[in-house]
């Protein structure tokens, strides 16, 4: 794989790192929209800045993402698509357990370390699966989904674009999970969530429209 730059420069940017390491992949730095994060250095790589601040072939690097809000990975999805940059190829951590039967992930996406997947699981456009999650055979998620640490996801289960699930988690098999909502952490949902809604408690129930 190409040289990697990595959206975001905090923890779950740093993470990413690791798994670039892990993967024997180079990382050249940290992008930051933020004029005062240019020049600072973390984890012993610079923050590079915006895309414009970095002045080689842009056929030579590929960008991945290392930020958890779902709104702001597609925007920076887009921004780096339309100024003419690569997006990585899927980053999954070597200790990952997954089968390749009906295994689909898409660009961007990244898989930390612990996690499960079963069989027939499709995952789209810049995913993040944080630690020790899992999920069950024939689960689908769309574009620029976050599944927080140690999220439980049951077979047959699919999750709408830019949904976020928070730590631990629990869904029930057979639900499906509307576009631009939110799982509050250990949440257990039993029951098929609309779009833009705020889910929480066990049972999680409906706590405000998004």
């Amino acid at each position: 794989m190409k040289p990697l730059l990595i959206w975001g420069c905090g923890g779950l940017g740093r993470e990413v790192l690791v798994i670039a390491e892990n993967l024997g992949i180079e990382v050249l730095g940290f992008l930051d929209e933020r004029p005062e994060m240019k020049g600072q250095i973390v984890e012993g790589l610079p923050i590079i800045g915006d895309l414009n601040d970095y002045d080689a072939s842009k056929s030579n690097v590929d960008v991945t993402f290392g930020v958890g809000d779902p709104f702001l990975k597609s925007r920076l999805y887009h921004k780096t698509i339309n100024n003419g940059f690569q997006i990585s190829p899927p980053l999954i951590h070597p200790s990952v357990i997954y089968t390749k039967r009906g295994f689909e992930i898409g660009p961007g996406s990244v898989i930390c370390a612990g996690s499960a997947l079963m069989v027939q699981v499709k995952l789209g456009i810049a995913i993040n699966i944080n630690q020790l999650c899992s999920i069950g055979h024939d689960c689908k998620m769309g574009d620029f989904v976050t599944v927080s640490p140690g999220v439980m996801i049951s077979g047959n289960v699919s999750i709408g674009n830019l949904t976020f699930l928070g730590t631990g988690a629990v869904i029930r098999e057979k639900i499906n999970i509307g576009e631009q909502s939110i799982i509050a952490g250990a949440a257990f949902i039993g029951k098929d969530v609309p779009d833009k809604v705020l889910m929480a408690g066990v049972p999680a129930i409906e706590k405000r429209k998004l």
